[in-house]
């Protein structure tokens, strides 16, 4: 499908949402609530979701919005957009910058167009499922095949034991060359741009997955849920560089 009407409008949520979040970022003072799951949440990440619901509302006003902080709206919509405003708020509530802005254009149910922003970094990746760019300059996931070579990184090692199979995560770890918590969004970015070779959540929301879908497959790598489903809708994600490299992870997450 043709996409034109829809990039440009894409980089300019990011940017602006970018612009209003960067201020805030290790902001003395900033205030920092507990939603009803226990997770953090900032006039950050309410006012930057507001904004581009704003946008969307004035440019495209039949279409549907699915926000972290928000809700939905018009949810089964032709087109809809997906908004994380913050994804990783605890990393920047702790001063951290591996978080980033996460937003994706539904079409027909499925992500077609997508975007990781880290406004403090100044990195900003697009893709549409056939090709990613950071910054406007087409990247590539990593050529990796085997796990022993893999870098491998997530947000939280204990969710897998919480929410999926601790002990078979475990395996995966061991048999990885480096793990790190380098999670939430970055994590995915980092493996889209050839710096990391597996990115695993074994507990995901909408707005947390929607906008890796075209920034991974557009990067050449493999996208799923952590039982190699369909990576949308879905609860868990692995992103890997390679098919043969996600057929392994699998192997080993299934034992």
């Amino acid at each position: 499908m043709d996409l034109t009407p829809y990039r440009p409008f894409l980089l300019e949520l990011a940017r602006e949402s970018g612009a209003f979040i960067a201020p805030l970022f290790r902001q003395p003072g900033l205030a920092v609530e507990s939603k009803s799951d226990a997770s953090p949440v900032t006039v950050a990440d309410r006012g930057a979701e507001e904004l581009m619901r704003h946008r969307i509302a004035q440019k495209f006003p039949t279409h549907g919005i699915i926000g972290e902080e928000f809700g939905r709206e018009r949810a089964d919509a032709e087109f809809v957009w997906v908004l994380d405003p913050i994804d990783g708020t605890k990393s920047f509530v702790s001063g951290v910058p591996l978080w980033g802005t996460l937003i994706a254009l539904l079409h027909q149910g499925q992500p077609v167009l997508g975007c990781i922003h880290q406004p403090i970094l100044g990195q900003l990746v697009v893709g549409d499922g056939q090709t990613t760019e950071l910054n406007g300059r087409p990247v590539r996931c990593r050529s990796t095949q085997r796990l022993e070579d893999a870098t491998l990184v997530t947000s939280d090692p204990l969710n897998p034991a919480k929410y999926q199979n601790g002990a078979r995560y475990d395996a995966l770890q061991q048999r990885a060359k480096l793990v790190r918590t380098w999670g939430d969004c970055y994590g995915y970015l980092l493996v889209a741009t050839g710096w990391a070779d597996i990115s695993v959540d074994p507990i995901m929301n909408p707005w947390d997955i929607a906008a890796l879908i075209p920034v991974i497959r557009g990067a050449g790598g493999v996208i799923t849920d952590w039982h190699g489903g369909a990576a949308y809708p879905a609860e868990s994600t692995i992103a890997c560089a390679t098919p043969a490299l996600h057929a392994a992870v699998l192997a080993t997450l299934k034992g």
